[in-house]
């Protein structure tokens, strides 16, 4: 197939795009609420939570490669990945129902209960996602057409995270009525009922085209081999973990950081005083970090072709990290520079989401083009191990570093307690941003070199 007739439909980038809406209507209620839910409702101690996490997401990031080989190895109608997001999409909101569930048991019981639900759920969600991330490595050959289409993605992931943070504050209130137990519950079956529609949409409107090629044999060894043997893959893997440390920390201490240090504030905006609640503040704050997102994400391509995608992954993943770290110096008055610093943060954000799922399709054609084999599923599946390691390690982190400085939920927090805080919103993940950036700088696959390998593929798999 010539590179120029690899073009999606609109309707086949929005179709794909609305499974990342999907997940993240998961994704982002994990990293922004889990948290303050598990210990602010559910009640569970800050250092338990953290534990919790390290031990399921570990757990959890272990069986991604273990789905990517049974994907790679599914051969339906359907094709291999897409069966996955239609079958398994309502169990997947059943669990998450359950989850944000609170249930009357005593502290051990209770334990006991976070640990099957949320250990449960993120099974679901490995059996979901993993596919649909490799279905983005077979949907085109073109690597400019999926990084084109990894910009629809993340627009709609964004959108995911803009119906979480604009919608779910509200939705607890209005169907609590007091009770922050029943309001989670149900507005988590709200979510969990949005997301199940987006991913038949998905299923519906995409089509698997790249094949693996027909000699090849199904060999896991092998598989590995050139997995851990791909040096593109292993520096992307690598930042990845850095990168969702960072954003995984930042994003769970936000609504710790309006709670109880920034409270209620007043926002003079032209001369017109505007009084915001912390629920208020805690909002707009994500909404307008999640439109400047947004914007990132629309320009990626745009700063992909000027500046090449390792160099604009790397320099603006060091940049939103740096910027990040100035959050350690505004205090709760200063209003507008907690908005501007979000923005900035934000914005730089946009195209690092975008080029990291990019990147990863464009191992899986450096693999094929070095050993002449593909395993797509397991690249991305063990693509989802090193997100799901920085998962961990994030929230991992927030929890006991809570516990480290003395945070007690629902009460008046000491000066080291709000110190904690403090540090967890900005110097403590900006070193993991910064470490991730530096650490592509080493990354070798240019935009040249990419369109070397796609004309080499192609011409092969003609002859084939």
């Amino acid at each position: 197939m010539p590179l120029e007739s690899q073009k999606l439909s609109f309707k086949e980038k929005i179709g794909y795009s609305l499974g990342d809406t999907a997940s993240n209507l998961f994704f982002q209620t994990f990293i922004l609420f889990l948290p303050i839910f598990y210990t602010d409702v559910f009640g569970l101690p800050a250092a338990a939570m953290g534990t919790l996490f390290l031990f399921t997401r570990i757990f959890d990031a272990a069986n991604d490669p273990i789905m990517g080989t049974l994907a790679d190895r599914t051969n339906t109608r359907w094709g291999k990945f897409r069966p996955y997001i239609l079958f398994f999409a309502i169990p997947f909101g059943i669990m998450g129902v359950l989850t944000f569930t609170t249930p009357d048991f005593d502290a051990s019981g209770k334990l006991i209960y976070a640990y099957l639900t949320y250990n449960f759920l993120m099974v679901m969600y490995t059996i979901v996602n993993v596919p649909y991330s490799a279905l983005m490595g077979v949907i085109t050959p073109n690597s400019m057409e999926r990084t084109e289409v990894s910009s629809y993605r993340f627009v709609a992931a964004f959108i995911g995270a803009l119906i979480v943070q604009a919608s779910t504050i509200s939705l607890v209130k209005y169907f609590g009525k007091g009770s922050d137990a029943v309001g989670w519950q149900w507005a988590m079956g709200c979510l969990a009922g949005l997301a199940a529609l987006l991913f038949f949409i998905t299923f519906i409107t995409t089509k698997e085209r790249v094949q693996p090629p027909k000699e090849q044999k199904a060999e896991f060894k092998k598989d590995l081999r050139d997995l851990f043997t791909n040096k593109p893959w292993l520096l992307i893997a690598g930042a990845t973990v850095f990168q969702l440390t960072y954003i995984v920390m930042r994003g769970s201490s936000i609504a710790y950081y309006f709670k109880y240090y920034v409270g209620d504030q007043q926002l003079n905006l032209f001369g017109n005083v505007i009084a915001l609640s912390q629920e208020a503040f805690t909002s707009s704050f994500l909404l307008s970090g999640s439109i400047a997102t947004i914007v990132g994400v629309v320009l990626t391509k745009w700063f992909s072709k000027i500046l090449d995608k390792k160099n604009t992954y790397a320099g603006f993943l060091i940049a939103s990290a740096a910027i990040n770290a100035v959050f350690y110096f505004a205090r709760p008055q200063d209003v507008i520079l907690i908005y501007v610093l979000n923005l900035l943060v934000s914005f730089l954000f946009g195209p690092v989401s975008v080029l990291q799922w990019a990147m990863y399709t464009d191992t899986a054609d450096f693999s094929e083009w070095k050993n002449r084999r593909r395993a797509t599923a397991l690249l991305m599946a063990a693509s989802l191990f090193a997100l799901k390691l920085g998962l961990a390690l994030g929230g991992t982190l927030v929890g006991w570093v809570l516990a480290y400085y003395g945070f007690v939920a629902n009460q008046t927090q000491t000066a080291e307690a709000m110190a904690g805080i403090v540090l967890l919103l900005s110097l403590y993940p900006a070193i993991f941003g910064i470490a991730g950036g530096l650490l592509m700088m080493r990354y070798p696959l240019t935009n040249k070199m990419m369109v070397k390998i796609e004309e080499e593929l192609t011409a092969r798999r003609q002859e084939a």
